[in-house]
């Protein structure tokens, strides 16, 4: 089993930043982070790849966040530069042994329970 747990949501305006971390208990092959806003699918942002840290992202979200890890702090961090206001959902940590990273809720046994991140306009 793995523990995953988020912080790091606020609001804030548009234009702004944040960083969202994971606590993990134990790494596994494939880190990611998936948003949901109410009413509509859950959507993968981004993926790490811990065994060569190859990293992927939704084209949203390209140039403007950075997912990365604290392996001595066991962190997964989501930094978001220029929020918009299409940013906002609730946030989720995601991660499973799986043999290639994909931004498939599917593919994911283990989940946080999600931080809000509002961005207003």
């Amino acid at each position: 089993q793995v523990q995953l747990v988020e912080s790091g949501g606020a609001s804030v305006q548009t234009g702004g930043s944040l960083r969202l971390s994971c606590a993990v208990s134990r790494w596994t092959f494939c880190m990611a982070w998936f948003r949901q806003v109410p009413g509509n699918e859950r959507e993968g942002v981004a993926t790490l790849d811990t065994r060569d840290e190859e990293l992927l992202y939704v084209d949203s979200v390209k140039g403007r966040f950075t997912i990365s890890r604290d392996m001595g702090k066991k962190i997964v961090s989501l930094d978001m530069n220029n929020l918009q206001p299409e940013d906002t959902a609730v946030y989720y940590c995601a991660a499973d042994d799986i043999r290639v990273c994909t931004t498939s809720t599917r593919d994911f046994t283990h989940w946080g329970q999600g931080t809000q991140v509002t961005v207003s306009s």
